[in-house]
């Protein structure tokens, strides 16, 4: 039986772009799933596709057991939306927007403004709910617009990279809120650059590269997928990097990769704290000087990399590049 939110075979074309290319989702009610991809794979069209702000050229989406292209009303009634960018009145203060969106999906005006309130207490607002929209800082009016979409307590949330431009603090305290919706029963997609993100709420996750979807599974799986161990090491002198690459050579399954700018080496390797402590031995019996050095596991960042071909955003990348190239 499929999932709370479903999709199968989704393509959306603009002009000569192919934004989505047969994409297949498929997300079990009180879950949360975790799409992942650069800039223009696609991400934001599947989410304005299966939320009726698009309609696919082909396939099927059913979201909340309801045909996306053939009940898109019933759709919406079900939902809950937050989009890259902050969609709040600027004229009204916090109270009223939230206020105002209750009273749009009829909720009683007493009711409305209980509902505000709480969510003003829960987003950390209450101390500027009554000043208008215009004063608030980019990150307040991110967490206000996830409010807002928080005002009717929908079973299917859809968020779109919705921690873009807050700071790490407010970051941590939305994760916290998706916690606690997903506990009370709530389905989430959750498109994100941040793989942190990813790894700390996802129950599974779909990476997506040019409109397809490239790989799915749980972060431990996708992260088995892309290998073992590595040995990590940050050499002292950018003059003793080939030296360095030359131990690791010897001792890893590959060509290390070298990143000239941070001075540090990566190879995969096997055999645990024991070939680490050979590593340490050898560059130190070469006389090569180390800032650090540590065997660690994969990361979502090498899973991204392994699949797409580069790595994933940082944060202020993502910040300064805004929204994807093709929506």
């Amino acid at each position: 039986m499929p999932g709370a939110i479903y999709a199968e075979g989704l393509v959306k074309t603009f002009g000569d772009v192919r934004a989505l290319d047969g994409v297949d989702l498929d997300v079990p009610e009180g879950t949360v799933l975790g799409l992942l991809g650069p800039n223009g794979a696609g991400k934001t069209t599947a989410v304005r596709c299966l939320t009726t702000l698009l309609r696919p050229d082909s396939g099927k989406a059913v979201v909340a057991g309801v045909d996306v292209l053939r009940h898109p009303d019933a759709v919406r009634r079900s939902i809950g939306l937050s989009g890259q960018f902050a969609a709040v009145d600027e004229y009204l203060t916090g109270r009223e927007n939230l206020q105002m969106v209750g009273q749009l999906y009829q909720m009683r005006a007493k009711a409305a403004k209980a509902r505000a309130t709480e969510l003003l207490e829960q987003f950390h607002l209450a101390d500027a709910a009554d000043r208008p929209a215009k004063t608030y800082s980019g990150g307040m009016r991110r967490r206000l617009d996830l409010a807002a979409a928080l005002v009717v307590s929908p079973p299917v949330m859809f968020m779109d990279e919705p921690t873009t431009g807050l700071d790490p603090r407010n970051r941590q305290q939305l994760w916290e809120v998706i916690k606690q919706l997903v506990s009370g029963g709530t389905t989430l997609l959750l498109t994100t650059q941040y793989l942190e993100e990813a790894d700390h709420l996802a129950h599974d996750i779909a990476v997506v590269d040019h409109g397809r979807v490239i790989a799915k599974g749980t972060s431990d799986q996708l992260k088995a997928r892309t290998g073992g161990e590595r040995v990590e090491v940050v050499v002292h002198e950018r003059e003793e990097i080939a030296a360095a690459a030359e131990v690791l050579r010897g001792f890893g399954k590959g060509e290390p990769s070298v990143e000239e700018h941070t001075r540090k080496l990566t190879v995969p390797v096997t055999g645990g704290a024991k070939l680490l402590a050979e590593v340490i031995r050898e560059l130190d019996s070469r006389g090569i000087e180390m800032d650090d050095v540590g065997l660690r596991r994969p990361t979502l960042d090498d899973v991204f990399l392994s699949l797409t071909g580069h790595a994933a955003e940082s944060a202020e990348q993502d910040e300064r590049n805004g929204k994807e190239a093709v929506k």
